[in-house]
């Protein structure tokens, strides 16, 4: 109802025809205001214009068709001020309170600080103290070292002083008992010689008395002896029953002498030839007694084995696989019939399979094998060619026919005519010669070497096959990278035994990138390759073999093997060279002489 009575509304605009304009109040009566100072009355200043327009207003609503809802509104409004004076006294409240939280908490801070601020102060002065405790040992450690010094030095310079007046002594007692001594060597030597002087016709005759004793007991000791052998002799002479006993002992003596000699050497060598493995050879499959002592399961297991493909595991071109096919069936065949075994020759670059063919051959026929060395033999000299019968006498006993692998044959079997050979090795050729000269039905002969044309005319004389093994080649390099890829790493990684594990990559891919990658390798140096992927995962922090780590193994191999392949053209330019200068002659490789 403020409206209605002119309260909260501003000041009316000057000449507004609405607002009826006050009127002017009369001047004061009885004079010209020279009573300013007197006191007014209360109502002398009442306005009653405010009271004329609600007056108005009111008869104005009253006429109206809408005056109940402006009371409504007018009690609306009202109660909305009320409300809106009410929130502010609340806004009013909570501002206050959160002063009063503001104030406890900045109280709180103030606290904090306060107490952090004696907690430093106290932090420092009980480090402060603490130092001046650890100066204050410091210090009074310094001085009882001084002290602990100071008398030891004394306690030095005392026994110094006591041991020098105790070597003075010692040396004075020394010297004075030298002295004495020298004194009474002296006297001694003086007393000796005189009494020599005086007794000496007494001591030579003693002398000469002792000497004639010595001899009269010799001679009759010689005498004694003679007479007690001379009788015995006597005696046994004219006894001939002791002469014919006598005779038959040292007859039987000499006899059983040689005849233990003999046999023991004979049983010997039957027992070496039987049970031992001759000292060249470096590997056999076959069992001897003392194999079949330290490992009865291994050996079991040997036997009961049934007999293996020829080429499981030996990865070759189709046309030398399907020669050597040719082979092992022939030489199963020939153990079978017990035929004559033919003898092989197998050559070809390092790493190409030879000595895993032959021992699948060995295998696969039934047979044993025993793999043996040319670079052993030049080394035993003499004994080589006693070495040498003792393998073939060895090879001659086995049951089941011997496989002897000869690898880096041309270290031995070199040309007696043109190569320098000792007389030794010569010897040791010719008695090679001699036990392969004739086919045999008990051994086969298998020999690998890089480089026949060194072999001696009457070693290729003894070659019933040669075989070549090449280089592989692209589809053979492949087929290598996936069976060592698969032996190496991916069954190791798949079992979970071991620390190995493998990324997610194309394996197949990867395998036939890297057969066009390691081209002239040969399968020794692929294998190595994925022994290499098999030791850079084992490297790895977490085991696992990624294709960057496989990448780079193989481009180091390339390397390695491009080196390597340098290395042997200089070695074949400079051997080319010395024999240009040694033999202005052409001399045609294998020829007989």
């Amino acid at each position: 109802m403020s409206w209605l009575f002119g309260i909260g509304k501003g000041p009316p605009a000057p000449g507004s025809p609405s607002e009826p304009q006050p009127p002017v109040p009369p001047p004061p009566v009885g004079g010209d205001g020279g009573d300013k100072n007197k006191p007014k009355d209360k109502w002398s200043n009442f306005d009653p214009t405010g009271l004329e327009r609600a007056a108005k207003a009111a008869r104005d609503l009253d006429q109206s068709r809408h005056a109940k809802q402006a009371l409504d509104m007018a009690m609306m409004q009202e109660q909305t001020l009320q409300l809106e004076q009410q929130s502010k006294v609340k806004e009013y409240e909570a501002a206050l309170e959160q002063m009063k939280v503001e104030q406890i908490r900045v109280q709180g801070e103030e606290r904090r600080k306060t107490l952090g601020e004696e907690t430093k102060q106290n932090q420092a002065r009980a480090q402060y103290q603490d130092k001046l405790a650890r100066q204050r040992y410091e210090d009074q450690l310094r001085q009882q070292q001084a002290l602990n010094e100071e008398n030891l030095r004394k306690q030095e310079e005392s026994v110094q002083k006591q041991e020098a007046m105790r070597r003075a002594t010692v040396e004075h007692e020394m010297e004075l008992r030298h002295k004495n001594e020298m004194l009474r060597i002296e006297a001694e030597a003086r007393a000796r010689g005189k009494v020599e002087r005086e007794n000496a016709d007494l001591i030579r005759e003693q002398i000469r008395l002792k000497a004639a004793e010595h001899r009269q007991t010799v001679l009759e000791s010689i005498k004694t002896a003679g007479t007690v052998f001379g009788e015995g002799f006597r005696a046994f002479i004219s006894d001939w029953d002791k002469v014919t006993a006598t005779v038959a002992g040292l007859t039987l003596l000499a006899v059983g002498v040689y005849t233990a000699k003999n046999t023991t050497a004979v049983a010997g060598r039957y027992i070496e030839a039987r049970l031992g493995k001759p000292s060249l050879v470096r590997e056999t499959s076959r069992i001897t007694v003392l194999d079949a002592v330290k490992h009865p399961i291994k050996v079991t297991k040997r036997l009961a084995s049934k007999p293996h493909d020829a080429l499981e595991g030996v990865v070759l071109s189709p046309t030398l696989e399907e020669r050597v096919r040719d082979i092992a069936i022939a030489t199963r065949n020939t153990k079978h019939n017990r035929g004559l075994y033919r003898n092989i020759l197998m050559y070809g670059p390092p790493g190409t399979g030879k000595t895993l063919f032959a021992k699948k051959l060995a295998m696969h026929s039934g047979m044993d094998y025993a793999i043996m060395t040319g670079g052993d033999v030049a080394p035993m000299g003499r004994e080589g060619v006693t070495a040498m019968h003792k393998v073939f006498d060895w090879a001659k006993t086995s049951r089941r026919g011997l496989l002897l692998f000869v690898d880096e044959a041309d270290a031995f079997l070199r040309k007696r005519a043109t190569e320098k050979i000792s007389e030794d090795l010569r010897a040791t050729l010719n008695a090679f010669l001699y036990r392969t000269g004739e086919q045999s039905n008990k051994f086969m002969l298998v020999l690998a070497s890089n480089q026949p044309e060194q072999f001696d005319w009457a070693i290729n004389d003894r070659i019933d096959e040669i075989v070549n093994f090449e280089l592989p080649g692209l589809e053979e390099r492949e087929r290598l990278v996936r069976l060592y890829f698969d032996k190496y790493v991916l069954k190791p990684a798949t079992e979970g035994k071991q620390r190995l594990k493998l990324a997610q990559f194309d394996y197949s891919k990867k395998c036939s990138d890297i057969a066009k990658i390691v081209e002239g390798m040969s399968g020794r140096e692929i294998s190595k390759l994925a022994v290499a992927w098999q030791a850079a995962a084992y490297a790895s922090e977490d085991g696992v073999l990624t294709e960057a780590m496989i990448d780079a193994r193989v481009a180091d191999a390339v390397r390695q093997h491009k080196q390597k392949m340098d290395w042997l053209k200089t070695e074949v330019t400079e051997q080319g060279k010395e024999l240009s200068k040694t033999s202005p002659l052409p001399i045609f490789e294998g020829s007989p002489v």
